[in-house]
């Protein structure tokens, strides 16, 4: 646990007790109706659903709050949207906002975003053709890889494991003489769409994604193409000694795009972030909205996946919005 969480809990006063219930109806703002913009990703996406399916839960929920989904290129995006006040809300995941709050590159510097909640968990998928070369991430060397679109988190994630492997283009320093390093793998910036449909074609050689699971756009894949997952939790260390706890180890379960044994992989979480100037009581309505209706919101994006307010809370180096605060410790009593 990070000194921020420390901090974030003790001023919570968060006990050990479990969640017994969210109180539900409106704030008692009866004022007009709030409009917030919300920074998903691109149209047909997982960003994009849970946006739509939060916009038609808030619209149901009779507050007095308006979630309008805008449609982006996703984290990195959403979060200079932030940032420069064209939304309010945003997702993206754990590692870009960090990025984002603590001034790393891309950002030219620190980003005030806040957290509202950890929502869900993106599995990094990297998948090749069965009965191709390809058997490790070191085998990528000189490859053309498909990593995401530009100013998407699974761009992001992609470098660093390639980066991890030596196969970025950025050479690790090292003590001279030292042996020549491996080609870099020729990263492709693409879309979940344009790489799904460059792998069927053979343009590309591998595939990498950060989603929930399944993400159907690859298990249709994997119903036409024999695809191998290669195993990236080796990389989980490097990572997090790099860039600190927001890389952790999950698995993809066998079964899942017709896997016969799990495959260890990266998770990395997913956040709903805010702009520190959306009023509490407008924080407050949409985290209630969100702890109604997880079951809905999630449906669409990552199988078995729960929302609870002790994994909402993880936010790591993102600091909570103070409408959020106050909604947690509510809940707690």
């Amino acid at each position: 646990m990070t000194s921020a969480e420390v901090t974030r809990r003790r001023a919570m006063g968060l006990g050990l007790g479990v969640l017994a219930g969210v109180s539900a109806g409106c704030s008692g703002d009866s004022g007009p109706v709030r409009r917030l913009r919300l920074a998903t990703g691109p149209e047909g996406g997982p960003y994009n659903a849970f946006g739509q399916a939060l916009a038609q839960a808030v619209a149901a929920s009779g507050r007095r709050i308006e979630i309008v989904p805008v449609s982006t290129a996703a984290s990195v995006d959403n979060l200079r949207k932030l940032a420069d006040g064209s939304v309010e809300l945003a997702l993206a995941m754990a590692d870009v906002a960090e990025d984002a709050v603590l001034g790393r590159d891309p950002f030219p510097g620190p980003a005030a975003a806040t957290a509202l909640a950890r929502v869900y968990v993106n599995y990094t998928h990297l998948l090749v053709p069965a009965d191709g070369p390809v058997r490790s991430v070191r085998d990528l060397a000189g490859r053309p890889v498909a990593a995401g679109a530009a100013g998407s988190g699974v761009q992001v994630v992609a470098e660093r494991v390639l980066r991890a492997a030596g196969l970025s283009g950025v050479p690790a320093p090292a003590p001279a003489p030292a042996p020549a390093p491996p080609p870099a793998a020729d990263e492709r910036q693409l879309g979940l769409a344009a790489s799904v449909s460059a792998l069927r074609e053979g343009s590309v050689d591998a595939l990498f994604w950060s989603g929930g699971v399944p993400t159907p756009a690859l298990a249709d894949l994997a119903r036409e193409l024999p695809l191998r997952f290669l195993p990236l939790d080796a990389h989980v260390g490097a990572l997090r000694e790099r860039y600190g706890p927001v890389y952790t180890a999950v698995t993809l379960p066998a079964g899942v795009y017709g896997l016969t044994e799990p495959v260890g992989t990266i998770g990395v979480g997913n956040y709903l972030l805010s702009r520190a100037d959306v009023p509490q009581g407008a924080v407050r309505d949409l985290l209630q909205v969100v702890f109604e209706r997880w079951r809905d919101l999630l449906r669409e994006v990552t199988a078995g996946a729960r929302l609870e307010p002790r994994f909402a809370i993880s936010t790591g180096e993102v600091p909570l919005h103070p409408g959020a605060v106050a909604h947690y410790r509510a809940v707690y009593g």
